[in-house]
């Protein structure tokens, strides 16, 4: 049962509040924010000037209840940036309300984050896709937001957004274009793509019959989270780049055998992290190229 502290409704209060305690409390004022999916805490390992504060201590902040998600804040410098990772991020299979999943995201906008960098492990649709590959993220579909399940229902608050946000270049085409060349300059061809993501609510994973209408759809590959952070980013104004990697296959076939689980999900997260930590550094480091309008090329 979730404690009081992770009660669905955020105000302004509890934003003003909760961005408060981190300011008076952090040197840190981070320009890029990396939320870190399931087994990926450790893109934050190569931070310096770390100041780490656990989910648990801040006010108002909701705390992060699955296996590989570690439940911390960790800001400091990277590659000379001054960033923000979440070691760990928040689900709604969890039970909390798309109000606290996105709670972060509003978070770094208050803090004066510009860039958000989402990562996360998904299952593959795509039968081009292996497991171990990378995918950039270059468009979303939102199945729970079919269903009324989405982060900007109910009044819109103008300090943070407009009330019909267009998402139709949710992920910045110039950072996925960086990301691209980059992984030309470290090799990383054979195992980077480009797809479309599917979130689902979850917690169970997708049954053959749903994994095949997801791919009629058009998706890449499927899993739990990041569109709602995604979604509310773009509401605030911020820089998005994604980042899924493809941890299993999933089952399009009635006689396979295999069954994905969790277990294996973190293990091939912990497998291709140092592919993933290299690409993510470079990144971050080359970012200001874009906003001095340096070609990419």
């Amino acid at each position: 049962m979730l404690s009081g502290r992770d009660k669905g409704c955020c105000s302004f209060e509890d934003y003003n509040q909760t961005t408060e305690w981190l300011l008076s409390r952090t040197r840190h004022r981070p320009k890029i924010a990396v939320v870190c999916g399931s087994g990926l805490g450790l893109l934050a390992d190569g931070v310096t000037n770390k100041e780490i504060f656990p989910y648990a201590d801040i006010p108002n902040f909701p705390v992060s209840t699955v296996p590989g998600h570690e439940g911390c804040l960790v800001f400091g410098i990277l590659k000379g940036k001054s960033c923000v990772f979440m070691q760990g991020r928040f689900h709604l299979y969890e039970g909390y309300s798309l109000c606290k999943v996105t709670f972060p995201v509003r978070i770094f906008k208050l803090l004066g984050v510009e860039t958000l960098i989402v990562t996360n492990a998904s299952g593959g649709l795509c039968p081009d896709f292996k497991v171990g590959d990378i995918m950039l993220i270059k468009d979303h579909i939102n199945l729970p937001g079919f269903a009324g399940q989405h982060p900007l229902c109910g009044p819109n608050d103008e300090r943070f957004g407009i009330r019909f946000p267009c998402m139709s270049d949710a992920y910045s085409k110039d950072l996925r274009k960086l990301a691209l060349d980059i992984s030309h300059e470290l090799d990383y061809t054979n195992f980077v793509r480009e797809g479309v993501y599917c979130m689902v609510s979850g917690p169970n994973f997708e049954t053959i019959a749903e994994a095949r209408m997801l791919q009629v759809l058009g998706c890449d590959s499927v899993g739990m989270s990041t569109v709602p952070e995604v979604t509310v980013a773009k509401h605030c104004g911020l820089r998005v780049f994604g980042l899924s990697l493809i941890t299993n296959k999933v089952s399009l076939d009635y006689s396979r055998e295999e069954k994905v689980n969790h277990e294996e999900v973190l293990e091939i997260s912990k497998m291709r992290a140092e592919h993933l930590q290299m690409m993510l550094n470079t990144l971050i480091a080359r970012s200001h190229q874009l906003d001095e309008g340096i070609n990419v090329n």
